[in-house]
């Protein structure tokens, strides 16, 4: 059973009271519709969306409140510092140093229907770099931000997070059911191919993307920016990428200042967590294009084409990926 977080159910009836399609919402945050209705149907008589279990005459509970907060405060940090060779928690490692350092003998059962109650779930983190800079990142949301935004007032311009990505043949794996002690078996190519790609994407849910099978260099980016102006003939455009080299080649640059319609905004280093059009990645190959069954680059630059053309034309769903996006909060 998939438990959800309240931060999870919240933003769930939040699409929903935007208009957002059911079926959308249940596939980005991998609930049933029903699920969906459920927590809307809550929301609207005004019940609390946060899971409450009922008082009961049974045993007393194991860890007192001091403990269960001893316990988060815990996991909160890496637990690499725990002496552990990785930074992730699993119930075995929390049950391991709860019991040193809190002389507590938790079963597995108990401590993870204690992080339930308290709205933690085991999830995959997002990454981050090391090389990332701190101050780099505070000092563009303090300076940049604001002038990204007078840029799209004073030309009543269209905002858009531009990325680029590879797409391979060797397909991210989706789950299946099947029996108890036997191996399910998924058939895919040996095969290594990939194909490259670029999208861009709005806070209004639109998308534009192309698809090549080379390294993108500064032409290939020159060319794509050319292709968004035409896009918009008559529209300023507001473009947000990161610092690659063909984002910021002379003549990349040389390109842009030379374009009167078109805005460019570098993200600082290594912060992919800013780049709303990350999402739109992620979701294609973890989700549209999970378990896909390409055996060649053609049949995968034609079946990234296809997915990417069906989701163009789900504005929903965009909206929704470009909220889950860190720069959502400065930009919707």
């Amino acid at each position: 059973m998939k438990y959800s977080t309240l931060q999870l159910r919240e933003k769930a009836v939040s699409a929903y009271l935007n208009s957002f399609d059911v079926e959308e919402i249940s596939s980005i945050y991998d609930v049933h519709r029903a699920t969906v209705y459920r927590w809307v149907a809550k929301q609207n008589s005004e019940s609390s969306l946060e899971r409450k279990r009922s008082p009961g005459s049974g045993r007393p509970k194991k860890m007192t409140e001091n403990q269960i907060k001893q316990i988060i405060k815990m996991i909160l940090k890496p637990a690499s510092r725990y002496g552990y060779e990785t930074d992730f928690w699993t119930i075995r490692r929390i049950i391991q140093v709860a019991k040193k350092i809190l002389n507590l003998v938790i079963s597995k059962t108990t401590m993870y229907e204690m992080l339930y109650n308290v709205n933690y779930s085991y999830k995959k983190p997002e990454k981050r770099y090391y090389e990332a800079n701190k101050m780099e990142q505070e000092e563009w949301i303090k300076k940049e931000v604001p002038k990204i935004k007078k840029c799209v007032r004073k030309y009543r311009a269209i905002l858009y997070f531009e990325d680029e990505s590879n797409i391979s043949l060797d397909a991210v794996l989706g789950k299946t059911w099947g029996p108890i002690g036997k191996k399910t078996i998924h058939k895919s190519t040996g095969n290594r191919a990939s194909v490259t790609a670029m999208s861009a994407i709005t806070d209004a849910g639109g998308l534009i993307f192309t698809l090549h099978e080379k390294r993108i260099t500064a032409v290939e980016v020159i060319h794509f920016l050319d292709q968004m102006l035409k896009h918009h003939p008559r529209r300023h455009i507001v473009v947000v990428m990161d610092k690659a080299p063909p984002h910021t080649a002379i003549i990349t640059k040389s390109y842009i200042a030379n374009q009167k319609r078109l805005h460019v905004f570098y993200l600082p280093s290594r912060s992919p967590e800013f780049n709303a059009d990350e999402k739109i990645w992620n979701y294609l190959k973890n989700e549209e294009m999970k378990s896909h069954k390409a055996t060649n680059k053609d049949q995968l630059k034609e079946l990234a084409r296809k997915k990417l053309t069906s989701m163009s034309k789900k504005p929903e769903l965009l909206r929704a990926l470009f909220k889950r996006s860190e720069v959502a909060e400065f930009f919707c």
